[in-house]
């Protein structure tokens, strides 16, 4: 599934370049952003892994931020963390309350800060190991028990079929599924269909959630990407 993908908010530029520049370092996807409303439009559109927030910000703290967050289902178990050069209980206290995860502590360095984020990451696997009905890939949320599929945030329609599909191909990123393999694992043996089934699938499931997660390699099969 490649490197983390970490969100940084702070409304100190220079913060946000040092933070970045180290996490870099460590080949992690990174994205910033500058204020609180900013970070709740990206935070859709990047689906992070570990999303680290100042608490003190303009137009929106870092506080409401985490609430508006956890109210969202994709970012139900997504670990947050603060970075805060406040250490009074109360601002502990609403944060963890707000759904925060753990806090760092400025002044930051770099060295301390990225054990701290590899601790954070290692408490990210365990939390989708103890949910095995949720995955997620970029910007694609499933979830297997309630039978919810969301893209960017917003839930998408499925039919039976085409979730069973989508589950098979998800289930190995990048492996190639033979047309044989998904009419047997999805339609199931002696049952008989059209020789352009697949492709009408496949074809739905593109335009449901985007033409690039799905691709075709001629007289073979199809593979799942992101």
């Amino acid at each position: 599934m490649g490197k983390s993908r970490i969100l940084l908010v702070d409304d100190e530029p220079d913060i946000l370049e040092m933070l970045s520049y180290n996490l870099e370092k460590e080949k992690y996807k990174i994205m910033t952003a500058s204020n609180g409303k900013e970070a709740l439009e990206k935070a859709v559109d990047f689906s992070p892994d570990l999303i680290l927030l100042d608490i003190m910000m303009p137009e929106m703290d870092g506080v409401e931020v985490c609430y508006q967050l956890r109210e969202k289902p994709e970012f139900s178990d997504t670990v947050i963390a603060f970075l805060t050069a406040r250490s009074e209980d109360f601002t502990q206290i609403s944060a963890l309350e707000a759904g925060g995860d753990d806090f760092i502590v400025k002044p930051i360095k770099p060295k301390v800060f990225n054990s701290r984020v590899k601790a954070l990451l290692r408490r990210n696997e365990k939390k989708t190991k103890k949910i095995k009905t949720k995955f997620k890939f970029g910007p694609l949320l499933i979830n297997t028990e309630k039978y919810n599929i969301r893209i960017h945030g917003q839930k998408v329609k499925m039919a039976k079929k085409e979730f069973e599909l989508l589950m098979l191909l998800t289930s190995s990123p990048g492996k190639v599924f033979k047309r044989e393999e998904i009419l047997q694992k999805v339609w199931g043996r002696g049952v008989v269909v059209g020789d352009r089934t697949i492709d009408v699938h496949i074809r739905k499931l593109r335009e449901k959630i985007g033409p690039e997660f799905f691709k075709t390699l001629k007289g073979v099969g199809y593979k799942f990407e992101f």
